[in-house]
């Protein structure tokens, strides 16, 4: 028979770790499917095609824009606020406290982002302006963010609050596989196979 004290000590890890298992769970329940589904589709990425769709705007600073176009000294820098200002007015583009690269006649800003690229071309000695977005889907936009590929600091911030989040619902679903092993027969066997077969298959067909 169970010392009550095994079984005092037993009730109350049993409470905290099923507490812990499922607020982790449910913290990570949306975000899991998502990186699961976006994990198949980057693994197919090349069965999936997707249709790139580019939009270009091209256009011309007044003179007066033109002049404040002034080499920064250094080979990245921002583009003055009132150019940024009116590029965006007249392509849509913002390029607004981004860095772009100074060369003696063109400053070029990369504008990346998830799903999709752009860039701004400015020739400084004629002013015109080129600007071309690529978009390629949502599905790019989905993968890109499993990837943390140009999402910004928050997104990466939350990935790893995720990250977090999982490894304490592995954590605490362990500890509770361990704690009810003993009335099921199964479970190490299981936990087994789901750790030698990965570790198998890398072994023999990752090359």
């Amino acid at each position: 028979m169970r010392d009550p004290v095994d079984r005092t000590r037993r009730a109350f890890w049993l409470k905290h770790l099923h507490r812990w298992h499922w607020i982790s769970s449910a913290v990570s329940l949306v975000v899991l499917f998502l990186f699961s589904a976006t994990g198949f589709t980057l693994n197919h990425a090349a069965q999936i095609e997707a249709t790139p769709r580019v939009e270009r705007h091209a256009t011309t600073l007044a003179p007066a824009l033109l002049k404040r176009l002034v080499d920064p000294g250094r080979k990245s820098a921002p583009v003055d606020a009132a150019v940024a200002e009116a590029i965006h007015n007249q392509t849509g583009a913002d390029i607004a406290g981004r860095d772009g690269d100074w060369s003696a006649d063109e400053v070029y800003v990369s504008l990346p982002r998830p799903g999709g690229d752009a860039w701004v071309s400015i020739d400084r000695e004629s002013g015109e302006v080129q600007y071309e977005a690529t978009d390629r889907g949502w599905l790019a936009w989905f993968n890109d963010l499993h990837k943390g590929r140009n999402t910004g600091a928050v997104w990466r911030w939350f990935i790893d609050v995720f990250a977090l989040a999982c490894v304490v619902f592995a954590a605490t679903g362990l500890l509770l596989l361990k704690m009810h092993a003993s009335q099921r027969g199964m479970t190490w066997p299981l936990v087994a196979l789901g750790f030698v077969l990965p570790l198998v298959l890398a072994l023999l067909f990752i090359h």
